[in-house]
């Protein structure tokens, strides 16, 4: 092939990409600078997560706390004079936890106690607790061979530790939240009097972590307890020097009938096309051992706050701008799950769903889960970030409550990624306060959720 080929081949290649390209707005390129130095600059959605964690605290769903939650942020939303304010019903699982946490076993004459918090759900043990041998697995696979030759009447333990090594951190949580969630019940399934397991941590420390567990219909309820990292350590040698040690376990946790609350959603509506939504939102409810500062108030904070922005520059969006605080994803999913059979019912038309339930650390991308061609339109809005703040779009994301919307409707998700390497220290546990949020980190998240809803409303999928 002759040089005059080979510079007209380039050449059109060249030409190719540049129409492939759309040209850089710089309109659109100020706007989105100003979420950044508003959010930045006034901190409004720090303040706002500071009366959110201080003022309403922790919010299991069916507590007093969630309902205090509920009208805390109809009042917010009222009060920024958003178009549309209201609430959707939806019945929740009502679990509380009770005073008694108490794990220990004996070397000689020496009480050595541990550190243990109920999983979310447990069931209570008897007054004076539960005192058997203890046996220690790292999977399921290991009970399957243990069987109930091995496991009945004692008490197992799970203690697969997160593995360090991954970069992503998240990994990890992924392959250790099996015995949490499933540990009772497969436990129970051998005969077993109670489980614990090893808290879904990446730090070193010894607060242990709740979380959601399950049980089955038609296998005992056992109680099951997260313990901290070094508790868990302590045992896993006690157990080593003598596989006959006795643990004793003690949990008071209790249900009750499912409980009334809601969903919280606030509206900008659209000014061309009001029947169309983009929908952002964070879950409500917390566990109930701290302040849910990151999980998922800043979530929620997050959705309310990119609304404010468009306020605070006097944007009127093209689409209908829907912020949903929901209820229950911690433990049912109830609010995620009635969101998405009334949206269907409506017959509403979803352009799109976001999601932050990542915590307020530095946001770094998100997540898509739509079609390729729409991800291939995306990516060129990456023009419009500092590579200090959004620097990807990947495929595959979303979040827990708008899984049923995607599911059902086929509507495309988002999810804010976040640089998690220090969340799983926090998550689940007494640490996640608004003391643990940066105000550059959380507006940072505010302002990214905002430019692409901006994006979106203005240049479509």
């Amino acid at each position: 092939m002759r040089k005059h080929q080979y510079i007209f081949i380039i050449l059109s290649l060249f030409i190719l990409s540049c129409k492939n390209q759309k040209p850089y707005d710089e309109k659109t390129a100020e706007v989105i600078n100003t979420f950044y130095g508003d959010a930045l600059g006034d901190r409004e959605s720090y303040e706002l997560l500071r009366d959110l964690s201080k003022n309403v605290g922790s919010r299991l769903s069916g507590s007093e706390g969630a309902k205090k939650a509920v009208l805390w942020s109809k009042e917010v939303m009222e009060g920024y004079g958003f178009d549309t304010v209201y609430l959707q019903e939806v019945m929740v699982p009502h679990w509380e936890r009770g005073s008694v946490e108490e794990c220990y076993y004996f070397d000689g004459e020496e009480k050595i106690s541990l550190r243990i918090m109920g999983a979310g759900g447990t069931v209570s043990t008897p007054e004076g607790g539960i005192t058997a041998e203890v046996v220690e697995v790292l999977s399921l696979e290991e009970l399957d061979v243990l069987g109930k030759e091995g496991v009945e009447g004692k008490i197992v333990f799970y203690n697969k530790a997160f593995n360090q090594r991954y970069i992503n951190i998240g990994a990890s949580y992924g392959e250790t939240g099996f015995q949490r969630r499933l540990g009772a019940i497969k436990a129970a399934e051998y005969g077993a009097v109670a489980s614990v397991f090893r808290s879904l941590s990446s730090g070193n420390d010894d607060f242990p972590h709740t979380g959601s567990m399950s049980y089955k219909e038609g296998v005992d309820s056992i109680a099951h307890g997260g313990l901290g990292v070094l508790s868990s350590i302590k045992l896993s040698e006690k157990i080593k020097s003598n596989p006959k040690t006795k643990l004793t376990v003690k949990l008071s946790g209790k249900w009750f009938p499912d409980a009334l609350s809601h969903n919280v959603i606030g509206e900008i509506k659209g000014s061309k096309n009001p029947e169309k939504i983009i929908l952002v939102g964070g879950h409500l409810d917390s566990w109930d051992v701290s302040e849910g500062a990151h999980d998922d108030g800043a979530g929620c904070i997050h959705s309310i706050g990119a609304l404010r922005l468009f306020q605070r520059q006097g944007i009127k969006p093209q689409n209908t701008l829907r912020a949903v605080m929901f209820m229950n994803e911690e433990n049912g999913l109830r609010g995620g799950t009635k969101y998405a059979e009334m949206a269907i019912k409506n017959n509403e038309n979803h352009i799109v769903a976001i999601e932050s339930d990542a915590s307020a650390y530095v946001p770094r991308g998100f997540g898509f889960s739509g079609s390729d061609k729409q991800l291939e339109k995306i990516q060129d809005w990456l023009k419009y970030f500092n590579k200090n703040t959004i620097s990807y779009f990947s495929k595959g994301g979303g979040g827990a409550d708008i899984g049923p919307l995607h599911r059902r409707t086929g509507t495309p998700m988002f999810g804010l990624s976040i640089d998690g390497q220090k969340y799983f220290e926090i998550h689940h546990t007494e640490k996640d306060v608004f003391e643990s949020i940066h105000p550059r980190e959380m507006e940072l998240g505010t302002a990214s959720m905002a430019s692409l809803v901006y994006l979106i409303d203005k240049y479509g999928l």
